[in-house]
């Protein structure tokens, strides 16, 4: 019978300060930048090194207890849905949050109750929620958080919501913004893709409202058309294209764009003669097209802002209000 290998005890800071010849308050002091406290140089160096020696890392949870407050800011999102624009402007806020002393945290758990979500959200202890599709947050999941002691709920939302700080983002302005520059350029049987990925479908939605409302009152239709990520998606939307009588498409956003564009051209149908394409987003891709495809770009507060408001949000309970993001259409030969 073979033997077990024996599990190592885990490390701590009583290691740290026996190797360091200090105490272990000491370590902590060093370790958890405590203010107040001065350490000299000559020691801080030497229990950093012991620390390296030995491969402690410090416990966040008790830090946290210690400090009376975690550093951790929560980002409710599905990976699926954050998109390329997105997931490349979560990854500079990550390194600004970072400037803060914040360690951020994607939550990609999917809850259809707001309290319920706030709840699970509220058992990590976050010093603040960032939350990317904040229509889903409610007065008493707002409340639920800040019992917790969630010092900062920041959301990008159509509407605010009492007890969140507001960031405006209403994607219905999105496929208005493309709906109506496809009908300035003659256009008035408008296709609009609702992707069939998981997650996609509470932004998808809104976008597609936008369009209906600018469709009719301008004497146009807009139609709704299921597609899916795939090649074999795109292809098949492709074939069954002339059935559809449809002479334009939002298509979501650039991905979707060029995915759609490529499955009608290779279909012998002429773009933008037979049919405009409008993508969202303005990614590098959409430029390289051949043609170009004409696409709505978001202005977006930059991720130095965020961090910045967040981290004022969480000292001081309050921020000065940042700008609505813009949709700004982008024209290009694809319409």
């Amino acid at each position: 019978m073979a033997e077990e290998t024996p599990v190592p005890a885990s490390i701590t800071s009583a290691d740290v300060a026996r190797l360091a010849g200090v105490s272990r308050a000491t370590v902590s002091f060093v370790l958890n930048n405590t203010p107040g406290h001065r350490v000299s140089e000559s020691t801080r160096a030497r229990v950093l090194d012991a620390a390296d020696r030995i491969g402690y890392v410090p416990h966040a949870a008790a830090r946290s207890l210690r400090a009376g407050r975690s550093n951790l800011v929560l980002m409710p999102a599905s990976i699926s849905a954050i998109g390329r624009l997105v997931s490349d402007w979560v990854d500079d806020l990550h390194g600004e949050l970072d400037r803060h002393g914040y360690t951020a945290v994607l939550h990609a758990g999917r809850f259809t109750d707001p309290v319920n979500a706030a709840r699970a959200w509220a058992e990590l202890r976050p010093a603040a929620v960032v939350a990317l599709d904040g229509d889903r947050i409610t007065r008493q999941a707002a409340e639920l958080l800040h019992r917790a002691g969630v010092r900062g709920v920041l959301a990008f939302a159509s509407r605010p919501v009492p007890g969140i700080h507001t960031i405006g983002f209403d994607h219905a302005l999105i496929g208005a913004t493309a709906t109506q520059h496809l009908i300035a350029r003659g256009r008035t049987r408008i296709g609009v893709v609702m992707p069939q990925e998981r997650g996609l479908d509470a932004l998808a939605r809104p976008r597609l409202a936008g369009a209906e409302s600018v469709a009719a009152r301008r004497m146009a239709t807009v139609a709704p058309l299921e597609l899916a990520y795939t090649r074999e998606s795109a292809t098949a939307l492709a074939r069954r294209w002339a059935s559809l009588d449809l002479d334009s498409v939002f298509a979501y956003n650039d991905e979707y764009a060029a995915l759609l564009l490529h499955a009608l051209q290779a279909e012998g149908i002429s773009v933008p003669d037979e049919v405009a394409i409008v993508g969202s987003d303005d990614l590098v891709l959409s430029g390289l097209q051949q043609p170009a495809l004409t696409t709505v770009r978001l202005d977006l507060a930059s991720p130095a802002q965020i961090a910045d408001a967040l981290h004022e949000l969480i000292e001081t309970g309050s921020t000065a209000l940042l700008p609505a993001i813009e949709a700004v259409l982008v024209h290009r030969q694809t319409s």
